[in-house]
């Protein structure tokens, strides 16, 4: 662990010494920072933040100034103008969170190595599988501060009544198979709308395909080739074609305002954003009843789930007083009550093992039910899914998007053609057949360019 500066040491030091308040204050260092833990105005992290600077940050002489707060993908694009110099990009900010992905685009080198600054004790405190995530050529680059995984979400007001009219049951939610089913009994039930929208189709084969022994990526490309691809793009793409599984764009969050989708698959920290109502067309508003339940597997395969999460990154600086500082800050948002109590609130997991410890055995810390409702659900799957964490691989974020945009693309198409077909009195399976292979030998041929 690299020592303190003894300049540093000396300025905290004398201001322990005194009466006259901290000299360190007087010249603080400032470090700014992106994330992208909420909205700018409503962000635990935010809430976490202004407590550091209040506290520790005041006393070490330490400001964290949070000047951007938005997505993983636009922080992404802004990191790469801002690493190349494009015309019209900010400065580089001092901290921020990101995916290990854009390491390639910044430079390993630019980087700070939080593992200079942590000693073996402080190392071991964090959850093994979280901390190697962030570790590249040896280097510990992220540092976790919040990790999360996926779950089904589902509007149980709505589905009650689809329920009472059709037999379907919440049993239903546990299984892919009678999931997509539920789907297309939906959109015929409710005269044209969509039940269920996955909110990351790349996740979905990756974790679906290695819950079949196979693996989505190989050597850096994506096989749509193999028998389990097949497997698990077949049934998914039955109840996109028919209708009920939403493939626009956008997440969930959005149309679950307005009941256009009533359940999702997405990330744990997506509970902030569901709403306890919803507005209709007519302006009229209902209050809801949300229930939580754990990612869906497929029957013949074994349980797997994402394990997902973007990680601090902090800039290495000349000035060896802002690595310091960063360390500091680092260091005090993984501290145990800290970690917990920002997790705990935005719906994320803890990072170190003593915290993660401690919420799974005592849920009564969690002080919103709609919360203790998704960890009672990640705890659930906590001991008979394998989690799987993303692959990192050149342009792995730039093939997420595009794996994206093609299944959305191919499958909108795909479900306005049938229901053009069938209008026009084709028969449906006879569609439905010709569609699914159509689609998915359009989907090899996009993605083997």
């Amino acid at each position: 662990m690299k020592k303190l500066s003894i300049l540093f040491l000396t300025i905290l030091l004398l201001a322990g010494m005194t009466g006259c308040g901290n000299k360190a204050a007087n010249n603080p260092i400032t470090l700014t920072m992106w994330h992208v833990y909420g909205s700018q105005t409503e962000s635990p992290l935010n809430t976490m933040i202004d407590e550091f600077n209040q506290t520790t940050g005041k006393e070490n002489g330490i400001f964290v100034s949070v000047v951007s707060v938005t997505n993983s993908s636009a922080i992404d694009d802004a990191l790469i103008a801002s690493a190349h110099n494009e015309p019209g990009a900010v400065s580089m900010p001092d901290l921020f969170t990101a995916y290990p992905r854009v390491v390639e685009e910044i430079g390993l080198d630019r980087l700070l190595d939080w593992g200079e600054y942590l000693s073996a004790e402080e190392r071991s405190a964090y959850v093994d599988a979280f901390l190697e995530e962030g570790i590249l050529e040896e280097h510990l680059v992220m540092l976790p501060i919040a990790k999360s995984t996926e779950l089904l979400f589902l509007n149980k007001t709505i589905f009650d009544r689809f329920a009472a009219d059709t037999g379907a049951s919440e049993k239903d939610l546990l299984y892919f198979e009678p999931l997509f089913h539920l789907c297309s009994q939906y959109y015929d039930w409710s005269g044209g709308l969509e039940m269920f929208q996955i909110n990351d189709f790349y996740h979905y084969f990756l974790v679906n395909i290695a819950g079949r022994g196979g693996e989505f990526v190989q050597d850096g490309t994506l096989d749509c080739s193999s028998k389990e691809f097949e497997q698990v793009y077949f049934p998914m793409a039955r109840a996109a074609i028919h209708g009920g599984l939403c493939t626009g764009d956008g997440y969930a969050s959005d149309r679950w305002k307005t009941a256009e989708v009533i359940s999702n698959i997405g990330s744990t920290a997506g509970m902030l954003y569901l709403r306890d109502y919803v507005t209709y067309q007519d302006n009229t508003t209902e209050e809801i009843e949300t229930a939580v339940y754990p990612y869906p597997s497929f029957s013949d395969a074994s349980p797997t789930v994402i394990q997902r999460g973007a990680g601090l990154f902090a800039m290495k600086s000349t000035d060896e007083r802002k690595n310091e500082a960063a360390a500091v800050f680092g260091k005090w948002i993984t501290e145990q009550k800290h970690n917990l109590d920002f997790v705990t609130v935005s719906g994320y997991l803890p990072v170190t093992q003593n915290a993660f410890s401690t919420l799974f055995s005592d849920m009564g810390i969690v002080k919103e039910e709609k919360f203790r409702m998704l960890y009672g659900a990640v705890d659930q799957m906590y001991d008979s899914y394998t989690f799987y964490p993303l692959p990192l691989y050149d342009d792995s974020g730039e093939t997420q998007s595009r794996f994206e945009e093609t299944i959305k693309s191919v499958l909108s198409i795909a479900h306005r053609d049938y229901i053009n077909r069938i209008e026009q009195g084709e028969e449906p399976e006879t569609v439905m057949s010709e569609l699914l292979d159509a689609s998915l030998s359009e989907i090899r041929r996009i993605t083997e360019r």
